[in-house]
């Protein structure tokens, strides 16, 4: 159960986390687990202007990081100068091709993986993304089997920023959402851990928020981040100093 260490504390404070005060670790994907930001926003934004939406890199960054493929449609429909039709397929076989040759895991996100298993700590995946999306980066990385519980926006009305994502996943697990911690990169994200009463570590340790960790970091705190990590070795410092001397 979630102790008061973790409740009561302060996003700028950075007090040390203690992983043993959770029942449940809930990922984020993108940007958290898979490093595919770089590639999901570059593939979005060229996909983008095939459909008449010209956005600068950052627009398309604060507009979409985050947020699922429903309302990434939705927008594309609202704004498009052409029919909508096809965007989707269009850019998901983009990504993929690219995911398939180019997508890596975030550093240090399987030894985090091997710390919780040894814990007996339960952890899932709850993302934006489709489960086909999830699937090919799973199997591009090669981590499928490293995951039994993976959940999508897919199965819920509402996306993040709502909460209903989260709260399914510690549902179908059987965790009170007090006691989940939740990992994510995105203020949509951070946003819908703190609605559904979770305790949310910001992450900006993936390769899209490079040279601007600070200015995003901050972001997430004043959306509601109860702490800000840069890497997975700041919720386990003293696992991996000691995997580090072996």
């Amino acid at each position: 159960m979630a102790g008061d260490n973790a409740k009561g504390s302060k996003p700028d404070a950075q007090p040390p986390l203690s992983l043993e005060a959770f029942d449940l670790i809930i990922f984020d994907f993108d940007g958290v687990i898979a490093d595919s930001e770089i590639i999901s926003l570059s593939t979005l934004k060229e996909t983008l202007t095939e459909y008449g939406i010209d956005l600068q890199a950052q627009e398309v960054r604060s507009l979409f990081l985050g947020k699922s493929l429903s309302t990434i449609e939705a927008f594309v429909a609202e704004h498009s100068t052409t029919s909508a039709r096809g965007f989707a397929h269009t850019w998901q076989a983009k990504l993929f091709r690219r995911f398939k040759r180019e997508l890596s895991p975030i550093a240090d996100v399987k030894d985090f993986l091997g710390v919780l298993t040894t814990l007996n700590l339960p952890y899932c995946i709850a993302s934006s993304g489709t489960f086909e999306r999830i699937s090919v980066a799973l199997t591009a990385m090669q981590m499928t089997a490293l995951f039994d519980n993976v959940f999508s926006a897919e199965q819920v009305e509402h996306g993040k920023p709502a909460p209903d994502l989260f709260l399914y996943a510690a549902a179908q697990v059987g965790v009170p959402p007090r006691n989940c911690l939740v990992i994510e990169d995105s203020p949509y994200g951070v946003r819908a851990a703190k609605t559904a009463n979770m305790y949310c570590a910001g992450f900006v340790g993936g390769a899209h928020l490079r040279g601007i960790e600070d200015q995003h970091g901050e972001f997430l705190s004043q959306q509601g981040a109860d702490l800000i990590i840069s890497s997975y070795e700041a919720l386990a410092p003293a696992v991996f100093r000691q995997r580090a001397k072996q």
